[in-house]
């Protein structure tokens, strides 16, 4: 039977989500951080040591502004009010991303949030935050001046010291990586839903797990 070491989410979906319920996006966005909240909380449940949600991409900025605003005070917010229920409840939160190049009040309160829990050893939650797996790749490439062994490149991976993820999880109907975790997805079991993210459901996480545990996972052998 497999072993879950980590599982990354592809959140899609949350916009339409918000247009067809809501008739307004950013209610789509809301109702994902609900979603989060549960999958984090089911994955406590299930002993799954990382999880990682793919938050913002670095392609999201040609985004219309005023949605960008409102996700970036949603994300702030978030941490500001709920920080406290986060680190009791065991968590650990790390950003995978250029934190430097957000806005200067939110890379603060990620980077409070990250020193605050940072001792939590529950679960770790990941949040892709600006985040672009090909400039990962340039970045951990050019710090590099001889590139002795994969490990040694692994190294200067915002992922560095982490296993890859064995579960990929894309909601929203889209077949795609989306330019994420492209080097650390490689042999990842792959699973694509019609299903928006606000819909998702622990149930629905729980029957990916069981398909995954059944999967002959051979990694270029026999």
């Amino acid at each position: 039977m497999n072993k879950i070491n980590h599982i990354a989410f592809i959140m899609d979906g949350n916009g339409r989500w918000g247009v067809k319920e809501k008739r307004n996006r950013n209610q789509g966005h809301l109702q994902g951080v609900e979603t989060v909240k549960k999958i984090v909380k089911k994955s406590i449940i299930l002993k799954i040591p990382i999880i990682t949600f793919y938050v913002f991409s670095s392609e999201n900025w040609k985004r219309p502004k005023k949605e960008i605003y409102f996700l970036f005070k949603l994300i702030k917010n978030y941490f500001v009010k709920e920080i406290k229920s986060v680190s009791s409840q065991g968590i650990k939160i790390n950003i995978l991303g250029e934190i430097k190049k957000l806005p200067s009040d939110l890379s603060k309160i990620l980077l409070k949030s990250m020193h605050l829990t940072k001792k939590n050893n529950k679960i770790l939650v990941n949040l892709a935050i600006n985040y672009g797996s090909q400039q990962e790749i340039f970045i951990a490439a050019k710090k590099k001046n001889r590139l002795t062994s994969v490990k040694n490149f692994e190294k200067n991976l915002f992922t560095k010291n982490m296993p890859h993820p064995d579960i990929l999880i894309r909601t929203g109907g889209q077949c795609r990586l989306s330019n994420f975790m492209l080097w650390q997805l490689a042999y990842s079991e792959l699973f694509f839903l019609r299903k928006l993210w606000p819909d998702f459901t622990s149930n629905d996480l729980i029957r990916i797990i069981k398909k995954y545990k059944k999967i002959k996972r051979n990694f270029g052998a026999i």
